[in-house]
């Protein structure tokens, strides 16, 4: 396993944790996000400009990384609205389409289109979350303001991802995190406020977890994964986040007590096949249309 696919590894782990943070109830999805950005820069401003990271950017690739700020909110700012209005669980599914969204994107506008392996992995991926969440959800399905914000979260993900990884190739990781939380800050700071959110009075153990939000969700995880950006396909790393829903599942059966079926574990096993399959460089072959109709021509009885 190399670097790149570690850090990817070491990302998906650290995100992960953040849905149990949130699970816990000390303080409301939308200030928790807030002050998942704002502690993050907060910590990471001294240390970029003591470590003497900071290179400022062309004008062009310091507004595209303050874009990228402003995506990312907008995304985690939707998908807790999703969640207040409906059910995590429609919330996830529908944020977990970005792999979707990124790979028809990648087809109309990048040159680099997806490969074959990448949409049978999607198609295997999908399979799999549909396993997770079982087919009666599906039936229960509410097409209302809920859907429409799960959908636009999952949009706002695709597209931070494909942008970033164009800045990325042009900016420093300290220099795209720092301009990338400021700017997130201040906008998830405009959300909150227009929302009427309360931005103190927490607890100890609320101040705690908004730490730990800030230094395991963001710091780390995204350090990691911007450094996967860097190296890895974004159709590879959108498909890839899809194991952060499973891997939360366990986190939640094992220190929530939340309840995990055999549908979940099968569910689970079957998209991280379909993950692997997305890592496969040598082109899957598919069954030609002669060949498929010869064998079955051949197994039908005369």
């Amino acid at each position: 396993m190399n670097k790149p696919t570690i850090a990817l590894v070491v990302g998906i782990l650290c995100i992960s944790i953040f849905p149990i943070l949130i699970k816990l109830g000390y303080t409301s999805g939308l200030i928790s996000a807030f002050y998942r950005m704002a502690i993050a820069f907060v910590v990471l401003l001294p240390l970029v400009f003591l470590k003497k990271q900071w290179k400022t950017p062309a004008s062009k690739t310091l507004l595209l990384s303050a874009l990228c700020g402003v995506l990312f909110g907008s995304d985690v700012a939707f998908w807790n609205i999703a969640i207040q209005e409906s059910t995590a669980t429609q919330a996830s599914l529908l944020t977990n389409l970005s792999p979707i969204w990124v790979g028809i994107s990648t087809f109309l506008f990048l040159k680099n289109n997806p490969s074959r392996n990448f949409w049978i992995g999607t198609v295997i991926a999908l399979s799999g979350m549909i396993t997770i969440v079982g087919f009666q959800f599906f039936m229960e399905l509410k097409f209302d303001r809920a859907f429409i914000f799960g959908i636009l979260s999952g949009v706002f993900y695709a597209v931070y991802l494909l942008i970033s990884k164009k800045v990325l190739a042009q900016i420093n990781i300290p220099t795209f995190m720092l301009i990338n939380l400021f700017s997130s800050t201040i906008f998830l700071g405009f959300i909150n406020y227009g929302a009427g959110e309360i931005f103190y009075g927490f607890d100890l153990k609320a101040w705690l977890v908004l730490v730990i939000m800030a230094i395991v969700c963001q710091l780390i995880a995204w350090f990691a994964l911007s450094y996967a950006i860097q190296h890895i396909r974004t159709t590879r790393i959108s498909l890839s986040l899809l194991a952060q829903a499973f891997i939360t599942a366990i986190l939640a059966w094992t220190f929530l007590n939340e309840k995990i079926t055999i549908q979940m574990v099968l569910g689970g096993c079957v998209l991280l096949l379909g993950i692997a399959i997305t890592f496969i460089n040598k082109p899957i072959p598919l069954p030609k249309f002669n060949t498929f109709v010869k064998c079955f021509v051949s197994k039908t009885p005369t």
